[in-house]
């Protein structure tokens, strides 16, 4: 993570941990699966992995939780008046 310094001398950090990748990269799956199924009614990751199997529903359950894990980057990542 990359830290900077900031007028007053406070130390802020700006940068994506590999924990935030991840969900970032979660968040990019399921927002093109969602809009293949919005635009052609095509489940991409059915397709690949089936229609309701245990493969189907972990990947959404991690891209449910990439987007819970997003919903904490705006707050962790704006600089914080003091």
């Amino acid at each position: 993570m990359a830290t900077t310094l900031r007028s007053d001398g406070t130390a802020h950090t700006n940068a994506l941990g590999i924990a935030d990748w991840i969900a970032l990269v979660l968040m990019i799956v399921g927002a093109i699966n969602w809009g293949l199924v919005g635009a052609f009614n095509f489940d991409l990751v059915a397709a690949i992995f089936g229609s309701g199997t245990m493969a189907s529903r972990a990947v959404y359950v991690l891209v449910g939780l990439g987007g819970l894990w997003g919903l904490t980057l705006p707050m962790r990542l704006a600089p914080r008046a003091r």
